[in-house]
């Protein structure tokens, strides 16, 4: 399944500055039925969003409006616990495309970039210059460059370089999913295939 292509993302943020964030906070076990990466948004911090009789809690920050942003800026250790797929799911689907920390679980991290979500990491510093730049002003903008692998506070000019494996790069910049990386060298290995002896 393709996606957008990811070259320069430009947008406010949604600041979570919450450490340890688990993939069962991310998207509660009891939402995992389905199969389809679709609708997974409507749940994304379901326990933390909403009280038990589906209210918003209005001390949860997706649910106060002067956030928004396609860029999601969390504490250290996001997406430790189970593997679930489902986790980067809910982000793509309610609207993020890059998600900022000082520590990503791996496994989580993987399964981001393989849906076309950056998960950018960056120094413990500098995360807290973003969060700090946010909560100065919420509309405040980060400027991510996949292509130069840099992220900025746009407001101060400040920025830091992101590590990025190189196959993964290619695909967002891309929009290719694993799937689509190979159909896209369809002709060289059919290619290849004519002029095996096996």
């Amino acid at each position: 399944m393709a996606y957008d292509k990811f070259t320069i993302l430009k947008s406010s943020a949604v600041p979570m500055p919450i450490e340890n964030v688990d993939t069962d906070q991310i998207i509660p076990a009891r939402f995992l039925k389905a199969t389809e990466r679709k609708g997974f948004g409507d749940n994304l911090f379901r326990d933390w969003r909403y009280n038990a009789d589906d209210t918003p809690k209005q001390d949860f920050v997706l649910n106060n409006p002067i956030y928004s942003g396609k860029i999601l800026v969390g504490g250290k250790n996001f997406g430790s616990g189970s593997s679930r797929e489902h986790a980067a799911w809910a982000i793509y689907d309610y609207g993020f495309r890059c998600v900022v920390s000082s520590f990503f679980a791996d496994i989580f991290k993987n399964n981001s970039l393989n849906i076309g979500i950056l998960p950018v990491t960056v120094s413990a510093g500098f995360l807290d210059k973003i969060f700090t730049a946010i909560e100065a002003d919420p509309n405040t903008e980060l400027e991510v460059n996949l292509p130069e692998q840099k992220i900025t506070i746009l407001a101060t000019g400040e920025s830091e370089s992101f590590d990025i494996n190189s196959y993964k790069k290619h695909n967002l910049t891309n929009g290719f999913d694993d799937i689509d990386y190979l159909q896209a060298m369809k002709s060289d290995i059919q290619s290849f295939a004519a002029k095996s002896l096996y």
